[in-house]
């Protein structure tokens, strides 16, 4: 009797240590965005990320875990969220923003980090090449100071007369600098005015708006960034009030009443980001993959911004457009 009950006692002893060692294999992503979650889930990165794990062949809850944090715009609630996907034991951590990479580079030298956009990785100190990085940092990017004067020929192409253009800038970016030195070479060479307003946070950018309108600006643009991404309504509807031509680098900005964008498509970069995930849940070391430069830049145009500021689009805009508006 005691040998008949003593086998399914070893099973139920066998299955229940078993059950733990399965849950331990279930990959985990931190998910850290520097700004908020409404931003996340209204821009559709926050999806687009989620599609793309599903792409690979991963869905949330059942076969990989999410660990997202979201700073809102916050620098020390940013920092505090990179430690504690640390302490959580994530294998992978996607970040969005130079400063969330940068928050979970000095958060950890181990765990892989796959950024979904950044202007220069060599140049931020994030890969020692683009080919072969050397770190624990990966993933996509874009020249967005190469983008800038594209958007400022589009402006040009517009507005023929421009002569006083003002370009929002985020003091906590540190590929903003570089952006303003193109800015003003390109200004002095076409004898534009450029006018630079550092902003870290909503009253800065009333004061912005107000000093532009001081300064009689005749167009605005908008650096990228992920601050700014989640203030997209509240700066296209001030730049709209005022009456003032705005570009900026991505779709949300013109959906939002913005005159034009130009620049990457930052949800396929959330989507292309999953497959660095994969990647790296099979064994790939970050410091051996390559970046990989954003594929898709598109121009869109929202026509209804347009006619409330009683433009027409040119013909030369119009013949570069990839998408309208209405």
């Amino acid at each position: 009797m005691k040998r008949f009950f003593a086998l399914p006692l070893l099973g139920v002893v066998a299955l229940t240590v078993a059950i733990p060692s399965l849950a331990q294999q279930t990959p985990r992503v931190g998910f850290l965005y520097f700004g908020s979650r409404g931003s996340a889930m209204a821009t559709g990165r926050y999806d687009a990320f989620v599609k793309g794990m599903r792409e690979q062949g991963y869905v949330a809850g059942k076969n990989f875990t999410m660990e997202e944090r979201f700073a809102g715009g916050n620098m020390d609630a940013l920092a505090a969220a990179a430690n504690e996907l640390v302490r959580l034991r994530v294998e992978v951590i996607v970040a969005t923003g130079n400063p969330a990479v940068q928050a979970a580079r000095k958060a950890t030298k181990e765990i892989p980090i796959v950024v979904t956009a950044t202007a220069d990785p060599v140049r931020e100190g994030f890969a020692a090449s683009l080919e072969r990085p050397g770190s624990n940092i990966t993933g996509l990017y874009t020249s967005a100071a190469e983008l800038v004067t594209k958007q400022l020929e589009l402006v040009r192409l517009q507005l023929p007369k421009l002569s006083r253009i003002a370009l929002l800038t985020n003091p906590a970016s540190t590929s903003h600098p570089r952006i303003v030195k193109n800015v003003e070479a390109w200004g002095a060479q076409n004898r534009v005015a450029v006018h630079s307003y550092p902003v870290t946070n909503q009253a800065d950018i009333e004061s912005a708006f107000a000093g532009m309108a001081r300064e009689r600006t005749q167009a605005l643009l908008v650096c990228a960034d992920t601050f700014f991404l989640q203030q997209a309504t509240q700066i296209s509807q001030l730049a709209l009030k005022q009456r003032l031509p705005t570009i900026a680098w991505t779709k949300p900005f013109t959906q939002a009443g913005a005159l034009m964008s130009y620049g990457q498509d930052s949800n396929d970069n959330f989507r292309l980001a999953a497959g660095y995930v994969d990647k790296l849940f099979k064994g790939a070391k970050a410091a051996e993959l390559p970046f990989a430069r954003t594929p898709k830049v598109s121009l869109t145009v929202n026509r209804t911004t347009f006619r409330a500021l009683g433009l027409t689009v040119s013909k030369e805009i119009e013949s570069r457009v990839d998408e309208v508006i209405e």
